[in-house]
């Protein structure tokens, strides 16, 4: 068999494959310090090859998708319909995981011994955490607002961190091309059509090494859990498995289920052909923990094996991969109950409510880089008045379930973008056919 002539996703999963043999061998033979120096710097590259056409694709993209809509009425329908979706996605997800959590309580059997453990090994990390979500908690209501505006587009476009300033820009940009005469616009709409084309051609050239990437990647997060002792993945596995297994059942309902059901209503995508059409953004976010890196491949993938139009790609995708975290979303509930039964405190039905509104907010909000969704998860202890310090409790997990509960937000951005881009289709059809009719 030919490996260079295997479909991506195929190769992806065998650099995924070997760098988890890798990642247990390594552990085995106490080869930790060998794999930091010389095989996670192939991951670290690849990472920061993706993160540094995220900023330019989501600017080009964006502002491209909404000058080709040509009104804002239709910008308008778009972009209301894909907030509407999220939202709703988003909203299913966190019931999702409120529902298995209290239904399956995992949290209550934990013994005393090892949360104290387990919160004296990870307290460091707790309190670093801790105080950036202070910050972020001592915000007012609309500090959400002022924080998407650019104060300086040029400082915005040189941090990934904060990519919803630069899609308020873009989305702003795009509407100014549109309400301008077009022969004044046509010289800026072909200079981001330009600079779109490169990207997805960078885009194409970094994934020829994308198995080796995904390879140092899944070696390295299994290096940072286990160093030279193997026995310890298994440890935080058996006294943390019961939690990782109810985040994971629900973020495996919430991607079988509900993306099927809302592909099914609003478009005609058969579901085979949606999963493996994805596969290669799915895997790549699996193994970056983050969707933002991830943005380049899954446009790709979505225009070219699932058919959305770039019209809606550009518009849906980059707009998703900042607001939409499904799967963050999910992990955020679970945890939030799990530590409250863990440290034995009861939750009624106002405080899972306000976790309900409070994910689905903090969803929005929620940067696209890895670890993220921890800061969020503060905040919502803090809501729900849980101790935040008990976040020790799932810290040596997180990295595991941040993989993926990623995936699963990038299968949220293209199924949007599938059910969007179906109903744009349909309503385009229709007024077609309404007009030769009237002819």
């Amino acid at each position: 068999m030919n490996l260079w002539r295997l479909p991506l996703h195929w190769k992806i999963i065998i650099g995924l494959i070997l760098g988890l043999l890798y990642g247990i061998l390594s552990a085995a033979m106490g080869w930790s310090r060998f794999t930091e120096d010389w095989i996670t710097p192939f991951g670290d590259i690849f990472l920061n090859l993706l993160k540094v056409i995220a900023v330019p694709l989501v600017l080009g993209s964006l502002i491209m998708g909404v000058a080709s809509l040509s009104d804002v009425r239709k910008l308008s329908r778009i972009g209301g319909r894909t907030i509407a979706i999220y939202i709703l996605t988003t909203t299913v997800s966190v019931t999702i995981g409120l529902v298995m959590v209290n239904l399956l309580e995992p949290g209550t059997g934990v013994p005393q011994g090892l949360q104290e453990q387990l919160q004296a090994a990870y307290q460091t990390d707790a309190e670093s955490d801790m105080e950036r979500a202070e910050t972020a908690r001592e915000r007012g209501p609309l500090q959400v607002f002022v924080d998407m505006t650019p104060d300086n587009i040029f400082g915005a476009l040189s941090n990934n961190g904060r990519m919803l300033q630069v899609v308020f820009f873009s989305l702003l940009f795009g509407i100014a091309l549109v309400l301008i005469p077009s022969d004044k616009s046509k010289p800026l709409v072909d200079f981001f059509s330009g600079l779109t084309s490169v990207i997805i051609q960078i885009v194409n050239m970094i994934m020829v090494v994308a198995p080796i990437g995904v390879f140092a990647l899944i070696a390295k997060t299994i290096n940072q859990v286990a160093r030279d002792d193997l026995s310890a993945v298994g440890e935080l596995l058996g006294a943390l498995g019961f939690y990782c297994l109810v985040v994971l059942l629900g973020l495996l309902i919430h991607g079988i289920i509900t993306y099927p059901v809302m592909l099914k209503i609003f478009s005609n995508m058969k579901i085979g052909r949606f999963f493996r059409g994805i596969a290669p953004a799915q895997l790549l976010a699996f193994s970056s923990s983050s969707s933002g890196a991830t943005l380049p491949v899954t446009m790709d993938v979505s225009q070219r094996n699932l058919g959305v139009s770039k019209e809606v790609s550009s518009f849906v995708l980059p707009l998703g991969a900042t607001i939409n975290m499904d799967g963050t979303a999910l992990y955020q509930a679970v945890a939030a109950v799990f530590i409250a039964q863990a440290l034995g405190l009861g939750l009624d039905m106002t405080a899972q409510l306000q976790i309900v509104l409070t994910a689905v907010l903090a969803s929005i909000g929620t940067a696209a880089v890895p670890g993220a969704g921890i800061i969020m998860l503060i905040i919502i202890l803090e809501t729900i008045g849980v101790p935040a310090a008990g976040i020790a409790l799932i810290l040596g997990v997180d990295r595991i379930l941040d993989m993926c509960r990623t995936a699963v937000n990038v299968t949220g951005d293209a199924a949007v973008a599938t059910s969007v881009d179906a109903m744009e289709k349909r309503a385009a059809n229709t007024t077609a056919a309404t007009s030769s009719q009237t002819a």
